[in-house]
């Protein structure tokens, strides 16, 4: 996550070894057990995202809303990992925001990570990434000056917990942040971290910019 090299075993679940980093307190997945690609997109086409389920899209409102409240009208986003069901980009789209989608597996469109964004969305994604430092100078990237990255993803509290924690059981998690997680990236750059709604954690690029990386 943040490139520390002094890293920690943590615990050992049902044949699955992760780690913590000990500065900015995510947890890992031990790179060799990483699921392979095809593992991955199995797993994801099982899931029901339907964009125009009510249920999803109030689970979703929990990042929409607060984003919806401080993007200028006519914005322009990325739903970056947005999945075979982009429903969060339907509803920005409604409140008359320009959406793109890039997704690895259903929208692996190059020509997106190409441009810059008044606002990059991530939901239920960054806990997929196998190579989350590099992910993250790439979102970084792919936001202008006064931009935010809106993330959304279950938050690690409890480590006595965590080996019945259902997230954990999830076969394509391999990292878990904690709050303080999101906070370590954001002061890296000099950018602000918010916790806007819960399992939300929005960081900012100041207007004067920021580091990328």
């Amino acid at each position: 996550m943040c490139r520390e090299t002094a890293t920690r075993p943590f615990q050992s679940v049902q044949g699955r070894d992760y780690h913590r980093c000990p500065a900015c307190h995510a947890t890992f997945l031990d790179p060799a057990q990483r699921p392979a690609p095809e593992v991955e997109r199995a797993e994801y086409t099982a899931h029901e995202n339907d964009p125009a389920d009510p249920g999803y899209r109030r689970f979703l409102a929990r990042l929409a809303d607060p984003l919806l409240a401080r993007l200028s009208p006519g914005a322009s986003v990325l739903d970056y990992g947005c999945g075979p069901g982009p429903a969060l980009a339907a509803m920005l789209d409604e409140a008359g925001h320009r959406t793109s989608l890039y997704d690895p597996f259903f929208h692996p469109d190059p020509a997106v990570l190409a441009q810059t964004y008044d606002a990059v969305t991530c939901t239920e994604a960054v806990e997929h990434f196998h190579h989350p430092a590099a992910e993250f100078d790439r979102l970084a990237g792919l936001l202008r000056p006064g931009g935010v990255l809106a993330v959304m993803t279950c938050f690690q509290t409890d480590d006595s917990r965590f080996a019945d924690w259902h997230y954990r059981r999830d076969p394509t998690h391999v990292v878990f942040y904690r709050e303080e997680t999101f906070h370590h990236i954001a002061a890296a750059r000099a950018w602000r971290c918010e916790t806007p709604a819960r399992n939300v954690a929005f960081l900012t690029r100041p207007p004067g910019g920021g580091t990328d990386t």
